[in-house]
């Protein structure tokens, strides 16, 4: 007996397709719908815009297509009209071989927005092939003494069509020794048997030939013939019977090359070489006598090739057992393949969109379907990725899942995803199939520029050289590209009267600012502005930061004498009595320095004095005291200079001269300084005897006055620390403080000066200090 067509099946992929929106109304179906085989190309099938309820433009602007299983695309969809139609020709023989109905399953993809609509075509048979017999002459050997009914196999025919288009019947040229008898595998297929209807007589004719002809259903039917030359054989009566006729074995598909199959043992009655039985498979098809080997002595049938069951599931083929004297018998080998789970499971990557932009939830990232050729729970399959990642595996048609994002996210925090999708399944043992996919995160403008500081502190040293680099600020921006590109540049200042634009300005590129003008710090010694940094997204995000700028002093101010003054007018000459103490206060020398900080420490220094060792100067204070007791042996005049020094580097410095008078408890008339004494001699020598005639008059009137105006310098002298001077006329002015608070003289010590006009000889009065009221 032959066996049935056993053809392996075929693996397709899924063609790869791009999805980049939404997954929506994914899983229904359409038709089914039908075309019989060898129908021309471009031939109508159904019209699908009437079946989805779409009209003619929406089946072009949704991007309607076909995704068929296998590299072939067999169906065309013209979306102008919505016809399905015929790609190729189509051969069921060759698509499906055996197996009916044959189906190809195919998918209507919608693109805007996605949908994915499940379809099958059925390609139906016709009778487009004749039967053939694999050999052109079949030979028997029959015992003459055959009783009468006995049948004896044929070999069946082969036709590559299917149902009523196959084999049917079997019909024999006319005899009167045998006819043919059509009988029915449990698969439908058709097979003859030869019937003995009367005794043969080997001496009347030892041999016959036939005419074995196949017939198929097919209208009109085709037919195939092959010869049947009969040999009669002589006396051999007992033809070999198997122990059973139909031997059913299940073997794992896993099983080793040489694995025992089963064993078929038959027996003849008959002794000798008539008993001698050898076993052969009958009529195999290619794919049997690959995978299995018969040992004709034993009957032992044992593996040559390795099983598949996702391959072939199961094999049918009929063993012969013959004697020495040509009688046959035979049995069936039903064999069934069992499946072991052997295949992992197979990831097909249909869509995958990288990158994805932050900050949108819900996008679909990846379509994939999972298949597993294996059977039962061997083919059933799990898939899933890892829990620590903000995304979700949906389940969508049939084996499709979809990989979309669970949340929002955030490129700054993690700019890549490498996302391991696991597929399982649940046979015995387990095998699974790791697929991994890497997504990119694209950058949205989310983040304003950052600054290193919220506010910066600069110094700048006054008197510097114009377009000074003075600092720089920085900022720096989380996103990417062209969304972290910083600009930077001066905010309008808060104080309108402020001249920034003349005063600074910034490198929009890297935030280095510069002094555009040399600044002064007894002009303006601090000030405040903000800078903005404005990146290049769109829309653009922006930040500021406060900017101090601090000028720092130089020392570009030399002291500058108060008291006395140093203007080249009438000297002030400081009266000192000779009675004085060590340490008497003679005068203070006041002096101020327009500088800040140690260049605006002032220390004083006497440089020169007329009698060294007489007088003496404070350091810090400039106070001008004596420094031992007077005697009538020290000169009348003194002169003193005084150096005030300020701390600067280098330091700068300003002198000043004091004229000193010694006298007696003030009796002594007032001498003019060496520098007058020439001028006024000759003014005096034409009244010098009135002045002697005079003298003698108004002494004793001059005696009161000055005892009087002495007792009242003395009590003065101990509570001002600077003695009378005479001052030059012209205006002078009635405050002089230090602005700095830095030098020797304080805020709040005034002078009040009483000035009449004249010559060095006139009368004048003394300094007055005037002590301020501090009442809170």
């Amino acid at each position: 007996m032959e066996t049935g067509w056993m053809h392996n099946r075929r693996h397709r992929q899924v063609l790869v397709f791009f999805v980049l929106l939404s997954l929506s109304g994914a899983g229904a179906e359409l038709g089914p719908y039908s075309t019989v085989e060898e129908t021309e190309r471009g031939s109508f099938v159904a019209n699908l815009g009437k079946d989805l309820g779409l009209g003619l433009t929406e089946m072009s602007s949704r991007g309607a297509r076909i995704i068929s299983q296998g590299n072939k695309q067999h169906l065309q969809l013209k979306v102008q009209t919505g016809d399905l139609l015929i790609n190729e020709k189509l051969d069921r023989e060759e698509l499906c071989g055996p197996i009916e109905p044959c189906i190809l399953h195919f998918q209507v993809l919608m693109e805007k927005p996605l949908e994915i609509f499940q379809a099958e075509l059925r390609v139906i048979d016709i009778n487009d092939h004749s039967p053939v017999f694999n050999k052109k002459e079949m030979v028997l050997k029959i015992l003459e003494n055959s009783p009468l009914g006995t049948e004896f196999p044929l070999y069946h025919a082969v036709d590559m069509d299917i149902g009523s288009n196959n084999v049917q019947n079997y019909k024999i040229s006319p005899s009167s020794y045998f006819r043919v008898l059509t009988r029915e595998r449990n698969d439908g297929r058709k097979y003859p048997e030869l019937v003995l209807d009367k005794e043969l007589d080997r001496e009347e004719e030892h041999q016959l030939r036939l005419t074995l002809t196949a017939l198929d259903g097919g209208s009109p039917p085709r037919s195939g013939t092959t010869q049947v030359r009969i040999e009669v054989v002589d006396i051999n009566d007992n033809a070999p019977e198997f122990e059973q006729p139909i031997y059913k074995v299940q073997i794992p598909e896993n099983s080793p090359l040489g694995s025992l199959v089963a064993t078929v043992s038959a027996r003849d009655l008959d002794s000798g070489a008539n008993g001698k039985i050898s076993y052969t498979l009958f009529q195999p098809s290619e794919d049997i006598s690959k995978t299995l080997e018969l040992n004709p002595r034993t009957g032992e049938i044992r593996l040559r090739e390795q099983l598949d069951f996702e391959t072939t599931m199961s094999y049918e083929v009929d063993i012969k057992a013959t004697d020495g004297g040509g009688l046959s018998g035979k049995c069936t080998l039903l064999l069934q393949v069992v499946d072991v789970n052997d295949n992992p499971p197979q990831v097909t990557m249909s869509a995958l969109t990288s990158p994805i932009p932050e900050n949108s939830p819900e996008i679909v990232v990846a379509v994939f379907s999972v298949s597993d050729p294996d059977s039962g729970n061997n083919g059933k399959t799990i898939s899933s990725i890892q829990e620590d990642l903000p995304f979700l595996l949906k389940p969508s048609v049939k084996n499709f899942y979809t990989l979309v994002t669970e949340r929002a996210l955030d490129r700054e925090a993690k700019p890549e995803y490498n996302i391991t999708v696991t597929v399982t399944d649940m046979g015995t043992p387990r095998l699974q199939t790791e697929y991994n996919v890497t997504v990119q995160i694209s950058d949205v403008n989310d983040n304003a520029p950052t600054f290193t500081q919220s506010s910066y502190t600069l110094f700048v040293r006054e008197n510097n050289s114009p377009a000074l680099h003075i600092g720089s600020v920085s900022a720096t921006d989380r996103d990417s590209g062209t969304n972290a590109q910083v600009t930077y540049s001066l905010l309008p200042p808060q104080d309108p009267h402020l001249p920034l634009a003349s005063l600074v300005s910034i490198n929009a590129d890297n935030g280095h600012l510069f002094a555009l003008r040399s600044l002064d710090y007894e002009a303006l010694q601090a000030f405040e502005f903000r800078v903005g940094a404005t990146d290049r997204g769109s829309p653009a995000l922006s930040s500021e930061a406060l900017v101090r700028v601090l000028v720092l002093d130089a020392n570009d101010n030399s002291p500058f004498v108060l008291y006395p003054l140093q203007n080249g007018s009438a000297p002030c000459t400081e009266l000192v009595p000779r009675a004085a103490e060590p340490g008497y206060l003679v005068t203070k020398v006041v002096a101020v320095d327009g500088d800040s900080g140690q260049n605006a420490w002032l220390s004083f220094q006497l440089l020169k004095a007329t009698e060294p060792g007489l007088f003496g100067v404070w350091a810090h204070n400039g106070e001008v005291r004596t420094a031992r007791l007077l005697s009538e042996r020290d000169a009348a005049k003194h002169r003193l200079l005084v150096l005030v020094k300020d701390n600067g580097e280098p330091p700068r410095s300003a002198t000043a001269t004091l004229h000193v008078l010694l006298v007696d408890g003030f009796s002594q008339p007032y001498l003019p300084l060496p520098e007058a004494a020439p001028a006024q001699a000759q003014a005096d020598s034409l009244t010098v005897y009135l002045v002697v005639a005079l003298a003698s008059v108004s002494s004793l009137f001059l005696f009161s006055v000055l005892l009087f105006v002495a007792v009242r310098l003395c009590r003065r002298s101990r509570a001002a620390s600077v003695g009378g001077c005479s001052v030059p006329e012209g205006p002078f002015p009635g405050h002089l403080m230090d602005v700095s608070g830095t030098g020797t003289l304080s805020q709040s010590y005034q002078y009040e000066v009483y000035l009449t006009g004249g010559s060095g000889t006139n009368e004048f009065k003394f300094l007055k200090p005037i002590i301020p009221n501090f009442s809170s």
